[in-house]
């Protein structure tokens, strides 16, 4: 293994058919186009771009061109993520009420983006990636605060409000004297917690639940009302370095010729979020109109999850 400081004058470039791009966020653009143009694989960090716009003008680069573009959403790779990919694909969640995550902590303030920005992508790219074809944000509505005049919001509340009814909403903050790392999912026949720092008991389900039946409207109001509650399972989950798990996704993407699971169109969806939270912030937290930057199923390559 060697180091160089610039791939294209040491020629290392025609040595190899892809590429990691490992930079500040502002320069993703870029360099993601650069390689893409030079026909290079490329797999790089979060966010895949700083707009939307140049998002989806990257993931449809990739597609035109046959090439691979992966955003390192890493912890969709967790064996928790997964499980929970698997069992709402299974139905086991029933119908969708609710999707909460806490994700707070002390510091780090950054100086380029606010609280949202810096840790909402975590749980947006988890959420677009459990629900799979099920994610359609239709609006969404920010609350940030910067409580001690640093210049960038450092704490946030996003409400999304889903295609479907379910309801969304993430805690962010940089002021936190406890690092907090939760998800609560709530359907109609399980609901789940998810604490990521408490290992060998990161995934909690419950077969637990609330029924109100209008159709029962003869009856006291107190009988309209069911409580079921059942059994508590904690599901046996390997832990395995997500990080080494999602280089292998890349290697095998590109090896079968296929998009990775987390591409460029779910770095795009991530920033549409994003941008609509910064405008919701902009406009004494309105809600705002999401619209969908979904590469449409006419134009998904074969492969594609």
């Amino acid at each position: 293994m060697r180091a160089v400081t610039d791939l294209e004058s040491t020629g290392v470039l025609d040595e190899v058919d892809a590429v990691v791009i490992a930079t500040p966020p502002k320069s993703h653009t870029e360099l993601v186009t650069r390689y893409l143009e030079a026909g290079k694989h490329v797999m790089v960090e979060k966010p895949v771009a700083t707009s939307t716009a140049d998002a989806v003008a990257l993931a449809d680069l990739a597609d035109r061109s046959g090439l691979v573009l992966m955003t390192d959403h890493t912890y969709c790779y967790t064996p928790v993520v997964e499980e929970l990919r698997r069992l709402y694909a299974d139905g086991a969640f029933g119908t969708l009420h609710y999707w909460e995550s806490i994700r707070v902590n002390l510091g780090r303030l950054q100086p380029d983006v606010n609280v949202v920005w810096d840790l909402a992508p975590h749980d947006l790219s988890i959420l677009t990636y459990v629900l799979g074809d099920d994610y359609r944000p239709t609006r969404v509505c920010a609350q940030l605060g910067d409580p001690i005049g640093y210049g960038q919001p450092s704490v946030g509340h996003l409400s999304i409000e889903m295609d479907g009814g379910a309801q969304v909403h993430l805690h962010t903050s940089w002021l936190s004297p406890k690092k907090i790392r939760t998800t609560l999912i709530g359907g109609s026949e399980r609901m789940a917690v998810w604490d990521d720092l408490s290992p060998g008991l990161r995934l909690m389900l419950y077969e637990s639940g609330v029924r109100f039946d209008p159709e029962r409207h003869h009856l006291a109001s107190a009988q309209l009302v069911e409580y079921r509650t059942g059994p508590v399972v904690a599901p046996y989950l390997a832990e395995t370095e997500a990080l080494f798990l999602a280089v292998g996704e890349f290697a095998a993407a590109v090896e079968e010729g296929r998009p990775p699971k987390t591409d460029g169109w779910m770095g795009a969806e991530v920033l549409a979020v994003l941008e609509a939270a910064d405008a919701s912030a902009a406009s004494n937290s309105e809600w705002v109109t999401m619209h969908s930057v979904r590469r449409s199923a006419a134009e998904t390559p074969e492969g594609s999850r």
